[in-house]
């Protein structure tokens, strides 16, 4: 598959087959995805993969603990200024449309958004963390090792959702996973194969044309 390929396949799957994902084929995605570019080759990303038993047994786990915790970072900025506030805005409302949910339905809407706490059915998931000490440049490195990784999985024929959800429910992943102290969590992944039957896999974000964000000069 053409670099290209794997870009323009790559989506948010919320909607997981059953169908199930090796360790081996994980691990050897993450090896290659290592490859990623790393300012100094710092390497920071720290990644505890749960697939099989131990997916049944977090599934269990996260019954037991608090719903929502708060958060350790701000997933969006509080004023959110335009053109980033219609971006978000629209996709919303988009993906909502594609379930037939109205914007005035909130529950169905927070049924929605509590999928995420199931990694939309998908067999395996993956948590990023980084050590504490880490600054801006090598939460850089962690988009670029996670980019790395989504492009891998299309290749391999799977399917990915990067969810940044997991971080309101930061210290139940990090218990589950026995993290230390000195590691913060930043995201999680579902992976797996998408179920192209569900209509909410069939939303695909638009993006803004080249020349209302780049400048040639």
């Amino acid at each position: 598959m053409n670099v290209v390929d794997a870009v323009n396949a790559r989506l948010s799957v919320r909607q997981f087959l059953p169908t199930a994902v090796s360790d081996d084929q994980l691990r050897s995605l993450l090896s290659d995805a290592s490859r990623s570019p790393s300012g100094g080759n710092v390497q920071p990303w720290r990644i505890y993969v749960v697939n099989g038993e131990s997916m049944t047994r977090m599934r269990e786990f996260l019954t037991t603990q608090p719903p929502l915790e708060t958060p350790e970072y701000d997933v969006y900025p509080k004023s959110i200024t335009e053109p980033y506030r219609t971006n978000r805005f629209t996709i919303g409302e988009q993906m909502y449309a594609t379930l037939g949910i109205a914007r005035e339905d909130k529950p169905g809407r927070l049924r929605q958004f509590a999928h995420n706490n199931d990694f939309f059915s998908a067999p395996a998931a993956m948590f990023c963390f980084i050590d504490r000490q880490m600054g801006p440049p090598q939460w850089s490195d962690l988009g670029m090792f996670l980019q790395t990784f989504m492009l891998l999985a299309v290749e391999n024929g799977l399917a990915t959702c990067a969810q940044e959800y997991w971080s309101s429910r930061h210290q139940a992943v990090a218990t589950f996973v026995g993290a230390p102290e000195n590691e913060m969590l930043f995201c999680g992944m579902a992976i797996g194969y998408a179920d192209t039957s569900a209509p909410i896999n069939s939303l695909r974000s638009e993006r803004m044309p080249v020349d209302e964000w780049a400048r040639f000069i």
